[in-house]
């Protein structure tokens, strides 16, 4: 692995300046509270900016479509994050809109991203159902022909955005009588159609998600993407890219694994109870100097920095796992004032650490659970096969 540092050219210095002027006028303090305040991780206003500023489509385009070239695409994603920016819905359209460019009709790629590039069209995902848990094959929202249209029927849980999306990247099965991977087929389906309900949630580290009901909607034949229960080869690339199961950049540039911008929260608050025990008290003592304060801390920047250099699935499971099991500890450093959220009088850390500590059962959760990622590390990485659940077979003697 090269850390080597980047030497910018003059013309990525300037950029580096652009985008720093461009997100300290948009990315204010209202701007944050009122994400911290909806949980939605997403403001219109700045989307809107972002996407009149031509960053939407820079960032969406690869260098040979006249996007982002790879150093300005990295300081790009580094500045999005120092800011803080409200980042999800984007996240979610971005992949959405790949799929809707490899396996939409001419005329829905025309309807729908010119928008997303401007940023008036959002895209969520409509992937996990009630009983489905992470295994999105599964899927019981049915969708069954009726001349030129599909009626859909069913619900989505933690369609993430849906309130402030457009359009749902919607997984249904067209073929109960078919193997689970080869009944399935998927839609662009958009949420101002009559018989869609969207009810909010909110999760216990403050974000919204949605659970989205679908009765009778009735969906142009059009929305379709890919074939009629084809729509796990639809479906496959953004569940990779949402796994984190992609290839390693050749120049070292991109993110070693997903859920690095999670990871950020993380590293403020270990940083935090760093400066916090680091202080000297009034009677001259700081609490670091107490060994078994060090050695938390110590293990806790241990971990968090290997789980950083962890690349593609193995980082995905070590960031979720390592924020499950240092926030406790980085709370118990610093005592009862870390249990006081941010801009709380008396927070120990401005409540990073409070954040972390109910953020991490969540983050073993996104985009699948850790034990999903675990058996595919096994089954995909290491060779080891399926796993098999089913029960032991007795002797017959």
């Amino acid at each position: 692995m090269d850390f080597s540092s980047v030497d910018l050219s003059s013309e990525d210095q300037d950029f580096l300046t652009e985008v720093r002027d461009f997100l300290t006028t948009h990315i204010t303090d209202e701007v944050i509270r009122h994400d911290r305040e909806t949980g939605d991780n997403f403001h219109e206003g700045v989307h809107l900016a972002l996407g009149a500023a031509g960053y939407l489509e820079a960032e969406w385009k690869t260098e040979a479509q006249d996007g982002f070239p790879r150093v300005r695409r990295r300081i790009w994603e580094l500045e999005k994050r120092r800011f803080h920016v409200p980042w999800v819905t984007w996240g979610t359209t971005s992949m959405v809109a790949h799929s809707v460019d490899s396996f939409g009709s001419e005329e829905l790629k025309a309807e729908v991203l010119p928008k997303v590039f401007s940023g008036h069209v959002r895209l969520c995902l409509g992937y996990t159902e009630p009983e489905g848990g992470s295994d999105v094959a599964t899927c019981k929202t049915r969708a069954v022909k009726d001349g030129s249209t599909w009626i859909i029927n069913g619900s989505k849980m933690f369609t993430t955005g849906a309130h402030n999306c457009q359009y749902v990247f919607l997984i249904t099965n067209t073929d109960p009588d078919a193997p689970k991977h080869k009944s399935l087929t998927m839609f662009l389906v958009p949420l101002d159609l009559p018989g869609i309900e969207i009810q909010g949630l909110r999760t216990v580290d403050g974000d919204r998600t949605n659970i989205v009901y679908y009765s009778d909607v009735r969906v142009d034949d059009k929305y379709r993407l890919g074939e009629v229960n084809g729509g796990w080869t639809v479906l496959r690339e953004p569940l990779n890219v949402e796994h984190g199961a992609v290839a390693a950049a050749a120049d070292g540039l991109a993110d070693v694994s997903i859920m690095m911008h999670q990871a950020n929260f993380m590293a403020t608050a270990v940083d935090k109870v760093a400066a916090n025990v680091g202080r000297t008290d009034s009677g001259g003592r700081r609490a670091v100097d107490d060994g078994a304060v060090a050695y938390r801390l110590g293990r806790s920047a241990a971990r968090m920095e290997a789980a950083l250099s962890s690349q593609s699935l193995y980082g995905r499971v070590a960031i979720a796992q390592t924020m499950r099991d240092i926030a406790p500890d980085l709370m118990d450093v610093l005592g009862a004032a870390a249990t006081l959220p941010v801009e709380t009088d008396g927070a120990a850390d401005d409540g990073a650490s409070e954040y972390v500590y109910r953020f991490a059962p969540l983050s073993g959760i996104y985009g699948g659970t850790l034990e999903v990622f675990r058996n595919m590390i096994s089954q995909y990485v290491l060779g080891l096969g399926k796993p098999a659940y089913a029960a032991a077979l007795k002797k017959v003697s």
